[in-house]
Order: C-alpha cells, then sequence, then structure tokens
C-alpha cells in the first residue's frame, strides 16, 4: 500500500483538476451536461484512480488504476481539443492545459512502468 497523498503524480493531478474546472467555469450554461460533465468525470477520474490504486493490496492492482487513470487523462485531452474546436477554450488556455496533460501523462506511464 502506498500514500498516495506523497505522490508527485497524484498530487500534480488534483492540481490539473482545479484547473480544469477554472477553465470550465467561463463554459456557456448550455453546455453544463455535455463536455462541463464530461471534463469534469474525467479529471476527476485521474487523482481518484491514482489513490484507489494506491489503497490497494498489490502492485498489480495499483497498475491496473494507473491504467485507468491515463485513460481518462487521455480523455480529457480530447474533450480539451474538441472544446477549442468549438472555440469554447482559446488556444493560449488550450496550449497550457495540454502542456500539463502532456507531463502527467508522462508521469502515469513512468510509474506504471516503475511497478512492474
Amino acid at each position: 500500500m502506498h500514500n498516495f497523498k506523497e505522490l508527485r503524480v497524484w498530487q500534480k493531478s488534483i492540481d490539473l483538476t482545479v484547473e480544469v474546472y477554472t477553465a470550465l467555469s467561463t463554459f456557456p450554461d448550455d453546455e453544463k451536461f455535455g463536455l462541463i460533465s464530461q471534463m469534469k468525470r474525467a479529471s476527476v477520474s485521474i487523482p481518484s484512480n491514482i489513490a484507489e490504486g494506491a489503497g490497494r493490496n498489490s502492485n498489480k492492482e495499483f497498475k491496473h488504476f494507473l491504467s485507468i487513470s491515463l485513460g481518462s487523462i487521455f480523455e480529457l485531452e480530447t474533450q480539451l481539443i474538441i472544446s477549442n474546436r468549438l472555440g469554447l477554450v482559446g488556444d493560449k488556455s488550450t496550449q497550457e492545459l495540454n502542456i500539463k496533460i502532456t507531463d502527467l501523462q508522462k508521469m502515469i506511464f513512468a510509474l506504471e512502468k516503475t511497478i512492474s
């Protein structure tokens, strides 16, 4: 069992989630049940699965939950691209979030490899 709060990847995923929520506050109300909902769920899923996996009894289970977390971050990246193309998120914000998303993807992938 790992202390998820001490994992830098978990800390950075929490930061990303907060930034996503902040970016979503500018979306129009008619996206409340569309992209806003999807992006919130995907961003919250990232640190949540890291934490759940860290609390499991084996590294195999931890790796499984890291894989789910990685899937969620790729989902979030896709939704951000769609939001940008629809003009809901500006290019600068998209670029800044994409840098953080890419860094976090690399961190999760590296942690998965370390656990193997």
